[in-house]
């Protein structure tokens, strides 16, 4: 086995971290880089905070302090909730360490002497009343796609599409409010489209074998050609280019960020050019899925282009996890943050940990409930793991005075267990080579399962009255299984295994020895144990759920903003609406729309047709002889073929739900609004 070298994404430095950080990369690479030293390989797992970039200039714009100010914040705050998960870390280091400008600068420069960037002059916005180059998040308008407001200069975050600037409409300066200009500047470019060859071969033919998420990913992306990409641009947050007219300029986040896994390791090691640069070190890259492109095309041409260092092996990228059926959002406060949890449920690192590896994101976007956190833990890290482990070592307690009986003949069930127990490391060792982490969970707990149904089964607490000697043996057993469980769960649950080798008596035992039935010797003693986990009840779920519900409630009373006034009108236009109040006699949706529902409605006047726009809202069933205000002189218009006489008058919510306008109590159909 090579020399591995893991990395993990560089959290942005403008927040702390929550439970999709965990779950998509930190857990995941943790599990591996711990299951790797188990088996007595060389392994460094590198990471640290990414300092550079527009969202921390935002931050620090908006609280009126310096960027660093906020780095030097949350760099502190991430790196504690890291090492409270036990995510173990060789080095986590930050993007703005001296090592890290110094590593960066030289690599840029190494490119530009070998003549590989591209320099062109571009028009891009520029602030008259600020005087300075607009980044794409200081620039928000109206998308050109989907036409909502408020869309950045790179992306429009209501319906998802990747923009450039120049794409928005009416666009406006986030810092001083000013329509921005189109202005010349010069930048350097990495040609990925030079690459595009070496990429095609390198992942379409040779790493097949990635995950399909990834691959597919990059296949997208490489099959739409690949352009040239700027590494540089005007900001004064950043490392410098190092380059004559590189000044007001910085290297690209983008550019930097990746490269701060080798500053990273140059500051941890002096030897760190083995990791990089030798042949018998293989290369890890674990990230979520918004970093696929950069860890499998951007940072692997740049390396290329380099020429002096090591690709990467394999990227085992997740998708999203979710929270409660909604996107994780930092913004919206809509998030499960790591210190909290710890404040909220001290000492259960592991459970989080084991739900989120559970429910990994793995190939698709999956989801975080407490409901299913609460089942998690009750039916299966209380239910079969600590039900076995605590049986096991009571009974011997209870039985033997804590020292481990000797086992004698051993019974067909005795043989078929052991048998079983054989299996599991082939089956894990499998699963965690390729980077299946839920599977292997799975695995890990089938030691424990295994154990349980042993126990259950025999019944020593029976056996004992009429064959002790039998019971010796079954403890025996159980006492091997146990010893099992440290090794099958040790990468998931570090500190319960370690508490629970604290209460076997033993020391750490090596990833070869998993699976054999004689790790405890007989006369062992064991020492007095706790509870591994305990039951979470309905209250302190129900607690964590309201938590989120009062945060979606506080949402949308923040976010709304009425819609500003229209222009006057006069008190005769007013006068000439006719609005009634009618009852919604039938309805049906429109084939082939998403909104329309076609209704026919009593207005007291008349029964007429009225298209309405609320079946996203409503279904046919529930708007049924409810008494609506309706527009009853409005011109006629057709909507899909159907002669609509009528407006029906709806207010909408704050969360953007529509509601009838209708009378308190019920009136006579026909009764004027006025």
């Amino acid at each position: 086995m090579k020399r591995t070298l893991i990395t993990t994404a560089l959290p942005y430095a403008n927040g702390p971290v929550h439970i999709g950080h965990l779950a998509g990369v930190y857990v995941p690479a943790d599990i591996y880089a711990r299951y790797m030293r188990m088996r007595g390989e060389e392994v460094l797992l590198v990471g640290g905070s990414d300092e550079h970039g527009v969202p921390i200039t935002l931050k620090a714009k908006n609280e009126g302090v310096t960027p660093q100010d906020i780095v030097d914040r949350y760099h502190g705050i991430i790196k504690k909730a890291f090492a409270d998960f036990g995510i173990t870390f060789d080095v986590y280091s930050r993007t703005t360490s001296d090592t890290h400008y110094q590593v960066s600068s030289n690599f840029f420069k190494t490119l530009y002497e070998k003549g590989e960037f591209i320099e062109k002059t571009s028009e891009q916005y520029y602030d008259p009343e600020a005087k300075q180059f607009l980044a794409d998040r200081y620039i928000t308008g109206i998308c050109p796609h989907c036409k909502s407001e408020g869309a950045y200069g790179d992306q429009c975050e209501a319906c998802g599409t990747s923009l450039n600037a120049t794409d928005l409409i009416d666009p406006k300066s986030t810092i001083s409010g000013a329509k921005p200009e189109l202005k010349e500047t010069k930048h350097w470019y990495l040609p990925l489209d030079k690459y595009e060859p070496f990429l095609k071969q390198w992942i379409l033919e040779d790493h097949k074998e990635w995950k399909p998420n990834v691959y597919g990913q990059c296949k997208s992306w490489i099959d739409m050609g690949l352009q040239p990409r700027a590494v540089s641009r005007d900001l004064d947050w950043g490392v410098p280019v190092p380059i004559e007219g590189g000044e007001g300029k910085v290297l690209y986040v983008w550019f930097d960020a990746p490269i701060g896994y080798i500053s990273a390791t140059k500051e941890l090691t002096p030897e760190w050019e083995k990791w990089w640069k030798d042949d018998d070190t293989r290369m890890l890259h674990f990230i979520g899925k918004d970093n696929i492109v950069f860890h499998c095309i951007v940072f692997p041409t740049m390396l290329k282009a380099h020429g002096d260092y090591n690709l990467p092996e394999n990227v085992p990228a997740n998708e999203f996890l979710n929270l409660e059926g909604d996107k994780i959002s930092t913004s919206r406060n809509w998030a499960v943050w790591l210190h909290e949890y710890l404040e909220e449920f001290p000492g259960k690192q592991d459970v989080l940990r084991y739900v989120l590896t559970a429910n990994a994101p793995e190939t698709k976007d999956n989801d975080f409930t407490w409901k299913d956190f609460q089942a998690r833990n009750n039916n299966e890290l209380v239910a079969i793991l600590g039900n076995f482990v605590n049986r096991a070592l009571v009974l011997t307690h209870k039985y033997y005075g804590g020292e481990v009986p000797a086992a004698g003949e051993l019974t067909d069930t005795d043989k078929a267990t052991l048998a079983e127990l054989a299996t599991t490391k082939e089956k894990l060792q499998k699963a965690l080579d390729t980077y299946h982490f839920r599977e292997a969970l799975f695995e890990a707990m089938n030691v424990a399962r295994i154990g349980n149904k042993y126990i259950a089964d025999e019944e020593p607490w029976k056996v004992v009255k009429t064959d002790p000697e039998r019971v010796k043996t079954i403890m025996n057993i159980c006492l091997q299984i146990t010893a099992n469980c440290t090794i099958a769960l040790e990468s998931f649950l570090p500190f319960s295994m370690e508490k629970l080798r604290g209460y076997l008596n033993v020391d750490a035992l090596a990833w070869e020895d998993l699976g054999k039935a004689d790790l405890i010797p007989a006369g062992h003693t064991i020492n007095k144990a706790d509870l591994l986990f305990e039951k979470i009840e309905d209250a302190t779920i129900e607690a964590q759920v309201q938590k989120l519900l009062d945060t979606k409630a506080a949402n949308e009373v923040d976010s709304y903003e009425a819609a500003p006034a229209k222009d006057n009108c006069s008190f005769d236009d007013f006068m000439k609406m006719d609005i009634r109040v009618g009852t919604i006699l039938e309805a049906e949706k429109v084939a082939k729309t998403k909104k329309l529902m076609k209704l026919l409605v009593d207005t007291g006047i008349d029964k007429r047709t009225v298209v309405s726009g609320i079946a996203e809202h409503y279904t046919a069933e529930e708007v049924i002889g409810k008494q609506v205000s309706i527009l009853v002189n409005l011109e006629p218009r057709k909507l899909r073929g159907i002669e609509s006489q009528g407006m029906i008058l709806m207010a909408e919510n704050a969360d953007g739900k529509l509601e009838f306008i209708n009378p308190e109590n019920e009136v006579v159909n026909g009764s004027s609004v006025s």
